[in-house]
């Protein structure tokens, strides 16, 4: 019953969590405050003296005029201007006074206006080169708050959610959210100053005139919410299927020679080709829908533009309003329909941001399954006694138990082999001791001590792991020996590959422990990644070794070299083996018989040989032939 509310109330949360978690990604500019508000500085300067243009141009315009009729009343014949100034009030002597300074005074109002214009430049370079530094850093908090978190992340987590889709939030969406704060905010605010300083203005220079033009701003304010409110989906589902996209290709690269050796390249091309189809779609959707805003943008401000002409025009005729007013009320109306103009992109930006910025804090806020509880104390050395009391086990909290009332003991240096037919709960049982997954009821213990007590870093560096599937990372091979422990001595990385018989054919090499291992350990073989896996659990001398069929991937004679060299360094360690082979099976202290998650029996080779149907069926079907072979 609860597992199938959680999908609705993570929806719900969804929808009504789009802008605040926008609000959380904006908040990331506290982080540099001293870079946000030079930014922030030098785009209110460039915007002030982007006002202050309009004015002067007023300024030159009036100059103009005035002197022009100031030329015309100087041309009046002599014998008439006394009896033009009684009638018209006209002063000759400020007249020729204006028109002798009226080149001077152009000189300074056009020099003035270059100053602005040069002002303006350097400070909107200094507001885009502080915007974007600014905005590559958040990137640069938000992906490493994503690895971090990522990393911290539980396996039900990963279980849950594809690889492609991970990827792509931590690339693309964080990407989509830089872009609004380096450009869309900063051109919001932008807008902002820029329409509030211009009415200001305007009101102060014509008020009549300028309520002409206020129905236009409610109209545009309709359409940024109504437009806003249809992108975010839209740009969420677009990058719901860029995702899959990349999945597709992430698989495909991962499993290329599985592709090919199965001639399946027809196959997954088309099946890569519909995932494309499915993002240009959206995409095309997305085209489709602005291409019905930007038109209605212009169609408003175009309107505008006619209601200013006519009624400004009607002022001139009726003398309320000079042609230098006008023609600065015409710069100062551009003003205003700037940042309507701009509005679809800031739309655009917005809706990409928002939704990129849920999908972000999806994984920030995601509930990690196994982490360290409150009061976690460091697990001290162990001796390495690993207990199971009523232990049951479920994958997300819904279906049958994967494990079921297990009670079993492993004493320190004791060797465990679990076996069981596929699916019988195995791996679960070894997963378990590292805090991949946690007890659904139960307890793992270790030298008496509850494992969720004590921190996972702390336990975990004290348990080698070998995985049935090997992950060698890109570097070289003393890298990837040396992963848990890049301290460790040139010494201390040639005994751990001697005892996992990995130093003779790394010494093959040209070069050596330097050799690059290529992507996912391209350029080694099944047998020698799994040697290197060996060799970088032994090297951090773990009290607990977990080996997950470790020697699946190696012929006989290596296999024979391998366990030689465990059987020396289990000794004084509580080991856990899931085997294929017979030979780990003869040399255990305990074998456990899984079956359907269940314990069904345990003892060793010969006591289990006569008493259980499960275990002989097991030693037939799966490791008779190797004791054929060691015959």
């Amino acid at each position: 019953m609860q597992a199938a509310r959680n999908p609705a109330r993570g929806k719900r949360r969804t929808r009504g969590e789009r802008n605040p978690s926008l609000g959380r990604a904006i908040r990331y500019l506290g982080r540099y405050p001293r870079l946000t508000i030079a930014a922030v500085t030098a785009l209110i300067i460039a915007t002030g003296a982007q006002l202050a243009v309009p004015q002067l141009v007023q300024n030159i315009i009036d100059t103009i005029v005035n002197n022009a009729i100031n030329k015309a009343i100087l041309e009046i014949p002599t014998a008439f201007q006394q009896m033009a100034a009684d009638r018209f009030g006209l002063d000759f002597a400020a007249a020729q006074t204006e028109l002798d300074g009226a080149p001077r005074a152009l000189l300074w109002a056009g020099l003035t206006v270059v100053l602005f214009a040069i002002a303006r430049g350097l400070f909107t370079f200094a507001q885009t080169y502080m915007s974007q530094t600014l905005s590559q850093n958040i990137a640069f908090e938000l992906r490493n708050d994503l690895f971090a978190k990522i990393q911290r992340l539980s396996f039900s987590y990963h279980d849950k959610n594809r690889t492609g889709q991970l990827m792509i939030r931590a690339t693309d969406d964080v990407e989509k959210l830089r872009m609004f704060i380096g450009q869309g905010l900063l051109m919001a605010l932008q807008s902002f100053i820029l329409l509030t300083g211009t009415l200001i203005i305007l009101f102060a220079t014509n008020a009549k005139l300028t309520l002409v033009i206020l129905p236009v701003l409610p109209i545009a304010l309709v359409v940024f919410m109504v437009f806003g409110r249809i992108a975010m989906p839209l740009f969420r589902e677009a990058q719901v299927r860029l995702g899959k996209v990349n999945t597709i290709l992430q698989e495909n690269m991962a499993g290329l020679k599985v592709v090919k050796a199965f001639a399946t390249e027809p196959r997954e091309q088309k099946r890569f080709g519909d995932s494309i189809d499915h993002l240009l779609a959206q995409r095309i959707t997305i085209s489709r829908t602005f291409s019905f805003l930007f038109p209605f943008i212009f169609l408003v401000m175009n309107l505008g533009q006619a209601a200013i002409l006519y009624y400004g025009g009607r002022q001139i005729l009726d003398g309320t309003l000079t042609l230098g007013q006008w023609q600065k009320f015409s710069l100062y109306l551009v003003f205003v329909f700037i940042p309507m103009g701009q509005l679809g992109m800031i739309i655009q930006f917005m809706a990409q941001a928002s939704a990129s910025a849920t999908r972000i804090f999806e994984i920030l806020d995601a509930k990690n399954d196994v982490e360290n509880k409150p009061g976690a104390v460091a697990l001290e050395q162990v001796n390495g006694r690993v207990e199971f009391k009523n232990l049951s086990f479920r994958y997300f909290e819904s279906g049958e138990p994967v494990l079921s009332n297990l009670n079993f003991v492993a004493e320190p240096g004791q060797t465990v082999a679990l076996l069981g037919s596929t699916g019988s709960g195995k791996s679960t049982v070894i997963n378990l001791i590292p805090r991949f997954y946690d007890a659904t009821e139960g307890q793992v213990l270790i030298d008496g001590r509850d494992v969720r007590d004590v921190t996972i870093e702390s336990l975990r560096t004290q348990i080698g792991i070998v995985l049935q599937e090997t992950t060698l990372f890109s570097g070289t091979i003393r890298d990837n020996i040396a992963f848990g422990r890049p301290d460790a001595t040139e010494e201390e990385v040639i005994a751990a590959a001697k005892a996992a018989a990995a130093h003779e054919f790394i010494m093959e090499f040209p070069q050596g422990y330097e050799t690059p291992v290529g992507e996912r350990g391209s350029t080694l073989s099944g047998g020698q990644k799994q040697r290197i896996a060996i060799a970088r659990a032994l090297l951090l001398n773990p009290r607990i070794l977990i080996l997950d069929d470790s020697t699946s991937s190696v012929d006989l004679n290596t296999e024979y070299q391998i366990q030689q060299a465990l059987d020396k360094l289990m000794k004084g360690r509580t080991s856990f083996v899931i085997a294929q082979r017979i030979s780990t099976v003869l040399n255990a202290d305990q074998i456990l018989v899984l079956d359907k998650g269940r314990i069904v029996d345990r003892g060793v080779h010969e006591e289990l040989m006569e008493r259980s149907a499960i275990y002989a069926e097991i030693y037939h079907s799966q490791l008779a032939e190797d004791v054929e072979i060691d015959a």
